[in-house]
């Protein structure tokens, strides 16, 4: 205690305010495949930030990119509480990890998807993060190992200070920044959902979650059980099929699954004729149009899509398989989200014979692999609980404002990325009906021009205030995934019309964001505290 209480004395004793002073970083902590780490580099001089940018997965890389091109004269850094970058694509490392969404409207609008590939791997979407880094001279900012543990916004000063626990020299420090973008997600980086299994302390094989696959874990040759019905059940279940010696996947309920190709001919060739950004931004808008297309199809003639989806799972299996048991789910499509296959791998894994699939509760885990409540015995040397994930609001962070504490459960969202009542704060939550980015992308664009309005009029202060009267909420989400209904109890909720509403339509909100109104009367901008102002407040 003394060693740690010494060295958070240190870090504040020698830095200027809101600014850390660190050395350069050691070589354990190097973020692999990038060169140098620029984890420690430090923004020179006394000022808070502009905007401090929480994450650097998908979402805090955007947001940075976006600032730098339209907004070139802020400060601002980046605080990752990991080693390296990339979010969500860094983190889980299990076999056969991809995009469940295509990469023309997964990727940022302003970098063009270069591979062939429409749905790609980990590896290749970590390789464009990393060149969207460095084109835009994120990777110089970003301060790896730094966990954000809670922020207090001080209206005297109008400024956040944010508290930092650094795990590289387990010691705290803090930052303070004018603006603090939460750019973490919703899921909990920490712990994946795990229900607890009858039983499961006889099962004398290996018991793995998805989100803690073991390093080098060895698996060839071996009979595995995947329990679960969602996307990273259907991305495991072929990739470890090419190893295992079996491969059963154990689901309680069906779900829609839709065989997308890997490369798209048309896109391509398109990209060869034209000129890259042309090309690249025709692809992306045709995906945008389907992506609209099928869920408004879903949504509209739920059950001509449900026979739809049927008749292409037909296609690809066996004219005696039961696809009236394995891929009948009792929901309507769209209620919860799709999962895509490329190449239809997960349906020719079924029909070659190494994959199986049962569908039925789980009775108890035995000592030699599953039983289901029919009977069944499903033998196993390894077990995989894909059962989904945990949601977490902005990590877990603690906001308070004037020491008061912000519960997340008591606001409202405003416009997609603020909360009422909290000054200066905004964060990202994409879309759970199309490519999460896309949503992303517009909210920081929008955020750019909100800079800007308030740069022009001399405000530097922005809080939302829900209408009077009262207004009717519902939860964030309308989504019926079990691992969002577990959680959205912790979540903002949501109005009942905009700009209180979250929306789900790219077209409507990317016309609303490029060319509606920037301000709102919800909003209540001001000036910064006057010199005056911040003297007396000290």
């Amino acid at each position: 205690m003394e060693g740690n209480a010494r060295k958070s004395a240190i870090l504040s004793e020698h830095r200027p305010a809101g600014i850390a002073r660190c050395a350069a970083a050691s070589p354990q902590h190097r973020n692999e495949g990038e060169g140098e780490l620029n984890a420690f580099r430090t923004i020179e001089g006394d000022a808070p930030l502009d905007m401090l940018i929480v994450g650097a997965g998908i979402s805090g890389i955007g947001a940075a990119c976006y600032l730098t091109r339209e907004q070139p004269d802020k400060t601002w850094a980046i605080v990752e509480a990991r080693e390296r970058l990339g979010g969500t694509w860094d983190l889980f490392r299990y076999p056969g990890i991809r995009s469940d969404s295509d990469l023309f409207t997964f990727g940022y609008d302003f970098k063009p998807w270069k591979s062939k590939k429409a749905i790609a791997g980990a590896r290749e979407i970590l390789d464009y993060l990393r060149e969207a880094a460095a084109e835009y001279g994120v990777d110089s900012k970003i301060r790896y190992n730094h966990r954000v543990v809670a922020a207090e916004w001080d209206s005297a000063k109008g400024l956040w200070t944010v508290s930092i626990h650094r795990s590289d020299i387990d010691a705290e420090m803090r930052l303070r920044c004018r603006w603090l973008f939460g750019a973490v997600g919703y899921y909990d980086y920490d712990q994946g959902y795990r229900p607890r299994f009858e039983g499961e302390e006889n099962f004398r094989g290996a018991l793995i979650h998805p989100q803690h696959w073991p390093e080098d874990f060895e698996y060839a040759g071996k009979r595995i059980a995947v329990i679960g019905s969602g996307a990273t059940a259907v991305t495991l279940v072929p990739a470890l099929a090419e190893k295992a010696a079996h491969v059963t996947q154990v689901q309680r309920t069906p779900t829609y699954v839709l065989p997308v190709p890997s490369e798209d001919k048309l896109a391509n060739l398109l990209r060869s004729w034209l000129p890259e950004k042309l090309g690249y931004a025709i692809a992306r808008r045709r995906y945008i149009l389907q992506q609209r297309w099928i869920y408004g199809l879903c949504q509209r003639y739920p059950e001509t899509a449900r026979r739809l989806i049927r008749w292409v799972n037909r296609k690809y299996l066996p004219d005696d398989f039961p696809v009236d048991v394995h891929f009948n789910p009792p929901y309507k499509p769209w209620t919860q989200r799709l999962c895509v296959v490329p190449d239809g791998d997960f349906f020719k894994e079924l029909a070659n014979g190494r994959v199986s699939i049962v569908t039925g509760a789980i009775d108890r885990f035995t000592e030699t692999g599953i039983r289901i409540a029919s009977g069944q015995e499903i033998a196993a040397d390894v077990i995989v609980t894909a059962t989904g994930l945990n949601l977490k609001f902005l990590g877990g962070i603690e906001l308070r404002v004037d020491g008061v504490r912000v519960n997340p459960s008591e606001k409202l969202v405003f416009k997609g990325l603020m909360l009422d009542g909290v000054p200066n704060f905004c964060f990202a939550v994409g879309y759970t009906n199309s490519s999460w980015t896309l949503k992303v992308g517009l909210l920081c664009q929008y955020l750019c021009r909100l800079l800007k309005e308030m740069d022009d009029r001399g405000h530097a202060v922005c809080v939302v205030e829900r209408p009077k009267g009262g207004i009717g909420t519902r939860p964030l989400l309308d989504f019926g995934a079990g691992y969002v209904q577990r959680s959205l109890h912790m979540f903002p909720r949501q109005g009942d019309s905009y700009p209180w509403q979250m929306t789900f339509s790219y077209v409507s909100d990317a016309r609303l964001v490029r060319r509606g109104p920037i301000t709102d009367p919800a909003m209540r901008l001001s000036p910064a505290p006057s010199s005056a102002e911040r003297q007396l407040a000290a």
